[in-house]
């Protein structure tokens, strides 16, 4: 047993749904934690200090659940900085791909690039995702596209959260993109997924989660339920691409396959919506994507709202469409771009980005849940969504422990 911590003095975000304020919010609290969890949430009039406790003033700074990222493509080899100036003079991704570059070139990197190397070019970008009050994160493969370099991913972002205080969850993307040796030949690629990549990463334990990339350029609906009744056949959680580009009815078959989220999800129609209501499915918003591709389809706000549709967001961060690593910059952008009120987007930075794991041990400040929370120097959680670059962390704690 660890010796128990208490924060006191502080203006508590719990987000809670029985917290009936905006933002759960509660004045003059104290914290107390024990062996990594939340033994008790009281007001300052109530509080006692723990037997032995070691007391944290915080001065009344705001507390909130620590932020979650819950759609990541952190890990890759190379970068694609050559095609952003390509775009930007005019030269089309078609162009670009045919001549090697797009998703083709990270492959080729990434199968290229050794464990360490991997290791090492993920480490800044995962460190600014900490700084700014990360404390659990996704991270997906789908740049090896074969078993050994959609393993390496793995063992890479399994490495990460091993060495450095994070969580990391991880998610096997191996039906991302037809890979150049299965060029032509999807069903192929899909045959090759489902019979051996999918049993590889179960096997060696090393996939939280499967999740695939439904669109026109990349699989179709017949394609992508292979995948995930492989997925569920053997025991993993789905997750889905769906509806960025197009309308192909990929968020109604991850409904139909219980999937944790359907992610991006601009092309949602009226019924895809309500599959996903009924389902429970969460769905995840990346601005980030949005921003960068210039898109001008924006997600169905409202009427996901209106549904009762639980709303995370997260950066989607990768090296082709959205290299952002910044979590709180993506809230921004989901309420500027997307519509979302500030408190709907920390909500999804951190409750339904929870849900969207599959975690119901953190996402909220409640008794009970893992001590994973963030000290702001802020007085109210808007600001944080508001000002998005300036940095407002006062401490980061996991499980427990001040990091």
């Amino acid at each position: 047993m660890t010796r128990p911590l208490s924060w006191i003095n502080l203006r508590v975000a719990t987000l809670d749904h029985a917290v009936p304020a905006p933002y759960g919010l509660l004045e003059s609290m104290a914290v107390d934690v024990v062996d990594g969890r939340i033994r008790r949430l009281c007001p300052m009039a109530d509080w006692r200090a723990p037997a032995d406790a070691e007391v944290i003033d915080a001065g009344g700074r705001c507390l909130t659940p620590g932020l979650i990222d819950c759609h990541t493509h952190l890990v890759w080899g190379g970068d694609r900085a050559q095609e952003f100036e390509q775009r930007l003079r005019g030269v089309s991704y078609a162009q670009i791909a045919a001549a090697g570059g797009g998703i083709r070139a990270t492959v080729a990197a990434t199968r290229a690039a050794a464990e360490p190397t991997l290791y090492a070019a993920a480490l800044p970008r995962l460190r600014a995702l900490l700084a700014e009050g990360v404390t659990c994160v996704e991270i997906k493969s789908g740049y090896g596209l074969d078993v050994e370099h959609e393993l390496k991913q793995l063992r890479v972002a399994r490495a990460l959260g091993e060495r450095l205080p994070v969580r990391v969850r991880t998610t096997l993307l191996a039906a991302h993109a037809v890979p150049p040796e299965f060029a032509g030949d999807p069903d192929g690629y899909i045959d090759r997924v489902c019979a051996e990549i999918l049993p590889a990463a179960a096997e060696a334990g090393l996939a939280d989660a499967v999740d695939l990339f439904c669109e026109r350029v990349g699989f179709d609906l017949a394609q992508s339920r292979r995948v995930l009744q492989r997925a569920r056949e053997l025991g993993l959680p789905r997750k889905a691409h769906v509806e960025q580009l197009s309308h192909m009815g990929g968020a109604r078959l991850a409904a139909e396959f219980g999937a944790l989220s359907a992610d991006h999800v601009e092309y949602l129609e009226a019924e895809d919506v309500a599959a996903l209501a009924a389902a429970g499915t969460v769905a995840v918003l990346l601005p980030g994507a949005f921003l960068f591709l210039n898109e001008t389809r924006k997600p169905p706000v409202g009427a996901l709202r209106e549904a009762g549709v639980a709303m995370a967001v997260a950066s989607d961060l990768n090296p082709g469409t959205s290299p952002f690593a910044s979590l709180r910059l993506m809230a921004n952008l989901a309420c500027t771009q997307f519509g979302l009120t500030p408190e709907e987007a920390f909500a999804g930075i951190t409750r339904e980005a929870a849900r969207a794991l599959g975690l119901a041990d953190c996402g909220t400040i409640r008794a009970g849940l893992r001590a994973d929370f963030a000290l702001w120097d802020v007085e109210h959680p808007a600001q944080l969504v508001y000002e998005p670059l300036t940095p407002r962390l006062w401490q980061r704690v996991l499980g427990g422990v001040p990091v």
